[in-house]
């Protein structure tokens, strides 16, 4: 009888939602054996990645999202090998231009997709940076503070209507999250406001990370933020 591919174990679990005990089981040893490379597992993950987002972009129950989320917790686990470490730690520190121009150069490497959770955005640079992955065909989309998002000098209006995907969270408490993911490789977080102030006075953190545990609590944070975001509208920046 021929073995199941891993892609088929993914699709038949994503149908029904979950990973058994059996399926977690023979998802592993498939993994182990045909996938000996990092390379090979990331791919994995980023497929899952893909897979639980067009699902959630399609519209599910909070039950079903719910399901969906563990889903992909439990992919991302069997892809990494139990002695993994991250092979990508950058923690950077402003005042000082390396953090802002650390976010320009992931932003310009990406080539599918950005998605940022923060709290403001108001630094020139990173703001072009952005425009032009949009342009370039990267699906990008960002999650602000509603009113942070209105105040004079916030580029978020501009990114609107370059065309950038743009929420804001119109909860009354502070949407304060400052992270992103990069092609769901890579995730930067940390205290750092992308900002000219942040750059050239506070004192703020960055981190740079391509963990896939990382990758994968972050990813569900965005995703939370996002379903829950309201669009920008335009003329109100």
């Amino acid at each position: 009888m021929k073995e199941p591919a891993v892609d088929e174990v993914l699709a038949r679990t994503l149908e029904s939602g979950a990973l058994t005990r059996a399926e977690r089981t023979e998802l592993a040893s498939l993994v182990e054996r045909t996938m000996p490379h990092a390379s090979q597992r990331g791919a994995l993950r980023a497929k899952a990645f893909d897979e639980a987002r067009a699902r959630l972009e399609g519209g599910l129950s909070p039950t079903a999202a719910s399901a969906l989320l563990g889903w992909l917790e439990d992919v991302v686990r069997i892809s990494i090998p139990a002695e993994a470490k991250p092979t990508r730690l950058e923690v950077l520190e402003s005042p000082g231009e390396r953090p802002w121009r650390r976010i320009v150069s992931l932003v310009s490497e990406a080539t599918r997709s950005i998605d940022v959770c923060v709290f403001t955005v108001t630094h020139d640079p990173i703001t072009r940076a952005l425009a032009d992955a949009d342009r370039r065909g990267v699906r990008v989309r960002i999650v602000s503070d509603d009113e942070k998002a209105r105040e004079p000098g916030s580029d978020l209006e501009r990114l609107a209507r370059a065309g950038v995907e743009v929420r804001v969270d119109e909860g009354p408490a502070l949407m304060h999250h400052k992270l992103a993911l990069f092609d769901d490789r890579v995730v930067l977080t940390g205290s750092y406001n992308w900002t000219r102030a942040a750059a050239e006075s506070n004192h703020d953190n960055v981190l740079v990370t391509d963990d896939p545990r990382a990758i994968a609590a972050y990813r569900s944070i965005f995703d939370r933020m996002w379903e829950a975001g309201l669009p920008l509208r335009r003329g109100v920046g």
